[in-house]
């Protein structure tokens, strides 16, 4: 996946999980009510990498990061102009983690592209994937959840064949640096949607992060930035990857889990090796299919695992507030000579 998520989301699995149970209970167990939503998130996983599958093919014209350049430029444009954030009234603090914030999310995007410039865009997302699956599995504490990261280290190792050569070395660091960065961005995606309302964070952050990456871009691809088929495509790149995407998503969070959420962004490697196979023509083995299906599935069971722990955690508290308010009826029946008693008796104990 080669953008983040809303702020108000975080990007992922885990993330989805962190955001708290965004529609949970809305849609649950109303199957035929929560297709809808279902359908909104599959199209914003599809939009985004298919836009990625663009993005490559306009590397040849200006290169990675020159078009990371443009669709963040671009992509902060359109968040300004729909979002219109305030800038007054925000704290240092406030501005400190959107800036960081914008930081992390210029970094993850230039790294990303540097991978998908070099290895297959499906192997790319999969090994970028790892990022939110670690920070899961470190956010959980859950003995089980190493099961799912010994089964996504299994994916990894059958992707890269024993050693990442088959693949490009570079080109995989570069993919697993985007990852780190993907689980950085959801920490301060959640803290940015804390401080900010709406997506003004984002856009914001957003615009931070195309100021960032403008020198860059130019120094790589100079006037090639301003060419206007170029800019286009950039510009289809932008809202594909970007616009869409977050609306669709910010539209089915009204209505759907959190965790079912988080399952269906697992199948994002799935679905940027079929546009990397439409596309690019980038072919993927029988071994390439198997890797991508076990990180999928280590990242579905840990968004399970997850999701578990929370309900029997909400279970427990319901049960102690339970408890405590039969307690409280319990002693609002007593007689109220018993509890004239008790109180004397407290005031004699502490005379004595």
């Amino acid at each position: 996946m080669d953008e983040p998520r809303p702020a108000a989301v975080g990007v992922a699995a885990p993330e989805a999980l962190a955001a708290g149970g965004a529609g949970e209970g809305g849609a649950a167990g109303k199957p035929g009510r929560a297709l809808g939503p279902v359908a909104l998130v599959l199209g914003g996983v599809i939009s985004v990498q298919f836009g990625a599958a663009i993005a490559v093919l306009l590397m040849p014209r200006a290169g990675a990061v020159g078009v990371v350049t443009l669709r963040l430029v671009l992509a902060a444009v359109v968040l300004l102009i729909v979002c219109r954030p305030k800038v007054r009234g925000h704290s240092r603090a406030d501005w400190g983690t959107v800036l960081v914030f914008g930081a992390v999310l210029a970094a993850m995007n230039l790294l990303f592209y540097q991978a998908a410039d070099r290895i297959p865009l499906g192997a790319a997302v999969t090994l970028e994937v790892l990022g939110p699956l670690t920070l899961s599995v470190i956010a959980s504490r859950r003995l089980g959840n190493l099961l799912w990261a010994g089964l996504a280290l299994a994916g990894v190792l059958l992707l890269s064949g024993g050693g990442f050569d088959r693949l490009d070395p570079v080109g995989a660091a570069f993919a697993v640096g985007a990852g780190v960065m993907w689980a950085t961005y959801i920490v301060f995606s959640a803290r940015t949607g804390q401080r900010f309302p709406q997506a003004d964070g984002l856009a914001l952050a957003m615009a931070f992060g195309a100021v960032l990456s403008l020198p860059l871009g130019i120094m790589e691809a100079g006037s090639k930035l301003i060419v206007p088929s170029t800019v286009g495509l950039a510009l289809a790149v932008a809202l594909l990857s970007s616009v869409l995407p977050y609306t669709l998503e910010l539209l089915a969070l009204r209505r759907l889990p959190a965790p079912t959420f988080a399952i269906l962004m697992s199948v994002e490697p799935a679905v940027a090796a079929l546009a990397g196979l439409l596309l690019l023509h980038q072919g993927l083995s029988f071994t390439d299919a198997l890797a991508i299906a076990l990180v999928i599935a280590a990242s579905m069971g840990a968004v399970r695992t997850q999701a578990g722990a929370r309900k029997a955690e909400r279970h427990r508290l319901a049960e102690l507030k339970d408890l405590k308010d039969l307690k409280d009826l319990k002693d609002s029946k007593e007689p109220a000579d018993s509890k004239a008693l008790k109180g004397l008796e407290g005031v004699e104990g502490v005379n004595e």
